[in-house]
């Protein structure tokens, strides 16, 4: 939902009800992931997507229905193999859809939401999906507040805790409980949807290369920083607009900024005196992907010097180098794509072999 909220503030600040239909639950192959959502406005302007093209023209009737009635509903939508022309996922998939109106009066706390995402800072918005709860109902959740009610004040409780958890790891799915909070009870679901910040993709190295790899991690949702020693490279004319370019000594800027299990670290300097000290400081850290670009024998003077440095085999292990999966990429741009593709595998546990090689589910469950 994050890249269609613009718009939807916009509606919602000029008062305009509008549909939103979000995806709350997948399995099997299905084509988008929980928090995917599509929305239809005014003049049935559609932003968004829920199952990449299978279902869209249903929720559309949908999302215009709950606005008419001001009620939720769940729907839910899978294989339709007998009918080609049934409303169903062809992928063999399933998705369970909240679809709800929003109007200031149903979901006062949107507007702040919405600007909260826009600013990057986290918060969690649960909704009432099933249950003797209130339908549709939200509890917008931050690190320091609350806004809005599930219905009682158990439930609110409950799941206040669970979202700020939740909010801590990015995660988001569907949570069960008793009508008053209760644990170990499923008489009301609740959806929870995480915003946290965007990760963070930290690019060493203002080359050719690392524009295409900053344009890149921006299209895949990170937050892209460039850091380079050198001013003449340092310079935010050659990047694209958003991405922040950093003029400063790669292990210094990295031993002032902070990491998580989220944090993509590309170091494509390949030079002896910028790579080992930022290495050291990077396999050091908590990172989803430390990838480092140089030929085979930059790579092995590479890992030579790092172990003389003192790091483990254990550390040493976590370094992709050379960076990129073998596409046999030439332009710095299909060497970004490369390297996309190998941070996009270690995410999902992709084994990075084509598709027509491999049996079984593509989006396993």
């Amino acid at each position: 939902m994050r890249d269609i909220l613009p718009v939807l503030n916009g509606w919602y600040s000029a008062g305009v009800p509008f549909g939103l239909a979000t995806v709350v639950s997948t399995s099997r192959s299905a084509p988008r992931d929980p928090g995917a959502a599509m929305a239809v406005g005014p003049d049935d302007e559609v932003v968004g997507s829920v199952s990449g093209g299978c279902v869209e023209g249903a929720v559309f009737e949908l999302a215009q229905e709950v606005v008419a009635s001001d009620e939720a509903r769940l729907e839910t939508f899978g294989y339709s193999d007998e009918d080609a022309f049934a409303v169903g996922l062809t992928c063999g998939g399933e998705i369970t859809l909240l679809v709800r109106p929003v109007t200031a009066a149903l979901d006062p706390a949107f507007g702040e939401i919405a600007e909260s995402v826009a600013a990057a800072r986290p918060v969690t918005v649960a909704t009432v999906t099933d249950g003797p709860a209130p339908r549709g109902a939200t509890l917008a959740v931050w690190p320091d507040r609350v806004t809005g009610t599930l219905g009682t004040t158990g439930l609110d409780v409950a799941v206040t805790a669970d979202a700020r958890g939740e909010l801590a790891l990015g995660a988001t799915g569907l949570r069960h409980y008793g009508p008053h909070g209760e644990r170990r009870e499923d008489a009301v679901t609740v959806f929870l949807h995480s915003f946290a910040p965007p990760p963070r993709m930290l690019v060493f190295g203002a080359i050719d290369y690392a524009a295409a790899v900053a344009r890149i991690g921006a299209f895949l949702g990170y937050r892209v920083t460039v850091c380079d020693a050198r001013p003449v490279f340092a310079t935010p004319k050659r990047f694209p607009e958003g991405v922040e370019v950093v003029v400063d000594w790669p292990h210094r800027y990295l031993g002032d900024t902070d990491t998580d299990e989220r944090t993509v670290i590309c170091v494509l300097t390949h030079d002896p005196k910028f790579d080992v000290p930022l290495l050291e400081e990077a396999l050091r850290r908590p990172a989803a992907y430390i990838g480092a670009m140089g030929s085979r024998r930059t790579h092995d003077d590479r890992m030579k010097r790092l172990t003389e440095s003192g790091l483990s085999e254990a550390e040493l292990s976590r370094l992709r180098s050379p960076v990129g999966l073998d596409l046999g990429a030439r332009t710095p741009e299909e060497v970004a794509v490369s390297v996309a593709a190998e941070i996009v595998a270690l995410r999902w546990g992709g084994s990075g072999a084509p598709l027509t090689a491999t049996a079984g589910a593509i989006h396993p469950s």
